[in-house]
């Protein structure tokens, strides 16, 4: 019987042996991927490369693939997603850049490959695109329209900030405010302002401003920095909140020549925080010196508007009084003329002419000689009074014309 210990490809192993030096001490593909793995990341530490871009895809399952090569020489390349958030933008076939990792193997498919960890474009490359692409889709959902832009309001009565506590911009702001005008109360949210977490955290200040909604202005910033320690205020989830904002902000990030994204979407842009404090709070000086200013202003405007009000109505007198003097004269006219008609058919003026009326004393005008009975006394009306007659024998005119003859009376 053959011994147990042996098999088709010889003797049996030694017990000494080592492992992968005989054929019975063949080890596992997997264990030589692995013991690759382990041997080239122990010596090779994290280290930076240049090199350029080149067949960039960015797989489904979040990671980046890429290799990076030279003149002489190419090595492939991924990052992993989770190492993400450190690199500001994708990086570009035919980039030239510096990239941070360590040689290692993958052990699945014995791959040599360089695991980075940060990179770095030549120049502001990587920086500058992540700048851009933020600003495109902000500016395609109309967040960067200069018309959302609102005025702050003039006596704020409370001021937020989000800062972190322990910087320099929030002194600088309380400091200048305080100087400006003791009744402005300030309420600062502490936020994280740079490194891992600092987006989040300031998304959490802005949601807190939010909920609490009592504030009039809003401050957000921090002080100088690296481009890295300001890149928190150009993260797209930032701006979007800080956007979305309900009360006027003012973005004060970094010093004058520092440039972020918060800075377009904010109402007013601050060239530092203690700007921003000046922008915020009105100087109780200044306001003293513009109530004075409004109220000499107001007197001087109160007396013009009397000189012109006074002139406007002795104007309107004058024309009231021609327009009534003329307005008479028009009545005057038109009486004048309707008394001339009314004189003209007036009895009055037939008697003036010689002709007479005959009434009774119960004041019936005797206009036909049917009228009168013999003896009937009556009045007859002349020109210039009334007589009283007795009537007598009528007789007829040669022309048809009837007439009375008349008695005078008592």
């Amino acid at each position: 019987m053959a011994d147990r210990r042996t098999n088709a490809y010889g003797p049996p192993p030694r017990l000494d042996s080592a492992p992968g030096s005989a054929p019975d001490a063949a080890i596992a593909v997997h264990m030589l991927t692995s013991a690759a793995k382990d041997l080239i990341e122990g010596a090779f530490p994290p280290l930076w490369v240049r090199g350029e871009i080149t067949d960039f895809k960015a797989h489904r399952n979040g990671h980046w693939y890429f290799a990076l090569r030279d003149a002489e020489a190419q090595v492939r390349c991924v990052v992993w997603s989770s190492q993400q958030r450190r690199i500001p933008a994708p990086p570009d076939d035919g980039m030239q850049v510096l990239a941070l990792g360590q040689m290692t193997v993958w052990p699945v498919r014995g791959d040599l490959q360089f695991s980075v960890k940060a990179i770095e474009a030549e120049g502001d490359g990587l920086w500058q695109k992540a700048l851009e692409r933020t600003r495109l889709r902000l500016e395609n959902d109309g967040l960067l329209d200069p018309a959302r832009k609102r005025a702050l309001p003039v006596f704020p009565r409370r001021i937020a900030i989000i800062t972190s506590p322990d910087g320099a911009a929030m002194h600088d702001i309380i400091t200048v405010a305080r100087a400006r005008s003791a009744d402005v109360e300030i309420v600062v949210i502490a936020a994280k302002v740079q490194g891992e977490g600092a987006p989040e955290s300031l998304i959490a200040a802005l949601a807190q401003l939010e909920r609490w909604h009592d504030a009039d202005v809003l401050i957000i910033g921090r002080g100088g920095g690296s481009r890295e320690d300001l890149w928190a205020f150009n993260d797209e989830r930032v701006v979007r909140a800080l956007a979305a904002c309900s009360i006027p902000t003012i973005s004060a990030v970094g010093h004058e020549v520092d440039f972020t994204i918060c800075d377009l979407v904010a109402d007013v842009r601050a060239a530092t925080p203690s700007a921003a404090a000046e922008l915020a709070v009105p100087s109780r000086k200044d306001v003293i010196a513009r109530v004075a200013s409004l109220s000499t202003r107001l007197a001087s405007a109160a007396r013009r508007r009397e000189e012109r009000a006074t002139s406007a109505l002795s104007q309107v007198r004058k024309r009231l009084s021609l327009a009534v003097e003329r307005a008479v004269e028009r009545r005057r006219s038109r009486l004048e003329a309707t008394a001339g008609r009314l004189d003209a058919l007036s009895p009055l003026a037939t008697l003036a002419r010689g002709f007479a009326v005959a009434r009774t004393s119960a004041g019936l005008t005797l206009s036909g000689r049917a009228q009168f009975t013999r003896d009937t006394p009556f009045e007859l009306w002349v020109r210039d009074g009334i007589v009283n007659a007795v009537a007598g024998e009528s007789r007829n005119l040669p022309d048809g014309i009837p007439t009375i003859s008349v008695e005078e009376g008592a």
